[in-house]
């Protein structure tokens, strides 16, 4: 970010999407499940797709309509928060995700998670691991060839402040 005159420009805005069956115009935690990816938070994606398919499962299980809703969010403020990043799924990604699925999350006070999303496709290959019908080595190995979007778990809510809402899309 840098200020210029009266105003106040911003210069790596990204645009992270959260699909959902309501327009959520102000993002919250209080909605959020501890047995996700990286534990409770409010979780968006940079793949408008993703978002979608997400919203898609929402509408299936609560009803509602599809939407996903749209923020820009300066990645230069991130310096500024505790942040945790897997750039892919690796045996870390993959004890953090396994401890969360389980509901026994890891100890760790982060703003901002970001990293690879288990979606339904790699969450049969964590099950297999899970119930010991793989080892650490394969399920690596297996998720190395799945397509994995990205995710950004909001943790706290002086990190959701940062999210800017743009407008909630009927999908």
């Amino acid at each position: 970010m840098f200020v210029q005159g009266n105003g106040v420009y911003y210069i790596n805005i990204m645009k992270l999407y959260h699909g959902s069956n309501v327009v959520v115009d102000t993002p919250s935690l209080k909605f959020s499940r501890i047995e996700l990816d990286f534990g409770a938070g409010f979780y968006t994606t940079t793949n408008y797709e993703q978002a979608v398919l997400f919203s898609e499962k929402i509408v299936e299980r609560k009803k509602g309509s599809k939407v996903v809703n749209i923020y820009d969010f300066d990645d230069d403020v991130l310096n500024e928060f505790k942040v945790l990043e897997f750039s892919e799924p690796d045996i870390k990604w993959l004890d953090f995700v396994s401890a969360h699925r389980k509901s026994s999350p890891p100890h760790g006070d982060y703003d901002i998670i970001i990293g690879p999303v288990a979606n339904d496709d790699v969450f049969r290959t964590l099950f297999l691991y899970f119930t010991g019908g793989l080892d650490v080595d394969e399920t690596l190995s297996r998720l190395k060839i799945k397509k994995l979007f990205n995710q950004y778990a909001f943790k706290t809510d002086i990190a959701l402040k940062r999210l800017k809402f743009i407008k909630g899309e009927f999908v």
